[in-house]
């Protein structure tokens, strides 16, 4: 890897997202060009952490011209790995699952969803948008017979660490953690926990804090 590269923060890493919806917006509204000030005042950035964020990875833009919104865009789908596509599977049909697999925007950027497992013998046959709901113990036959990139995980937080276990056993190598427990896996295997209450709680101290600013 990149000497430079692994010297990233993930507090950048964690932007980059945003520039990538943001510039989606601006191609969208045939924006050509934009300056880091004025991405700054649509993104809520400043123009100087804007400049910095992206000089982690290259140079982008041109003093006085600003940066080209078309060729931003494709540098930072490229660092972000959206040039190929991912292949994904949910474990877990409750509402939070379901939710995750009727959102269409996720095919849009390239994460196609393989298939859907749950536990619960009166989901089994269902269809979410065409896909099959099967029974988790046929996971790791569908996992031997299909290449699969990222595993989704929708269980309860009593059964999260057997299923990462399980995804782990059987060639999994990243995850998307919507259990509210952190997993215990190995380090080659890539975790992206979203905790839904930590989020709240979060949003209740920034309230809380909001208000006694007030008093």
């Amino acid at each position: 890897m990149d000497k430079k590269k692994s010297n990233i923060s993930m507090a950048v890493i964690k932007r980059l997202p945003k520039y990538h919806r943001y510039l989606a917006e601006l191609l969208k509204n045939d924006v050509d060009r934009i300056s880091s000030k004025e991405l700054s005042e649509r993104i809520g950035f400043t123009a100087s952490q804007i400049r910095q964020d992206l000089n982690c990875f290259g140079d982008f833009g041109q003093q006085g011209y600003g940066y080209n919104v078309k060729d931003l865009y494709n540098e930072i789908s490229s660092i972000l790995g959206l040039t190929k596509d991912y292949k994904t599977i949910i474990i877990g049909a409750g509402n939070i699952g379901q939710a995750i697999a009727n959102y269409t925007r996720f095919e849009r950027l390239g994460f196609t969803l393989d298939g859907i497992f749950d536990a619960n013998p009166k989901l089994m046959g269902l269809r979410i948008r065409d896909i099959e709901i099967q029974d988790i113990d046929v996971l790791p036959k569908f996992l031997e017979e299909h290449h699969i990139d990222i595993g989704i995980v929708c269980v309860p937080n009593n059964s999260a660490q057997k299923v990462a276990s399980l995804l782990v056993e059987n060639g999994i190598r990243a995850i998307w953690n919507f259990a509210p427990t952190d997993l215990i896996v190995p380090e080659y295997v890539v975790v992206e926990n979203v905790h839904l209450s930590e989020s709240l709680l979060t949003l209740a101290y920034l309230l809380k804090d909001r208000d006694e600013e007030k008093r």
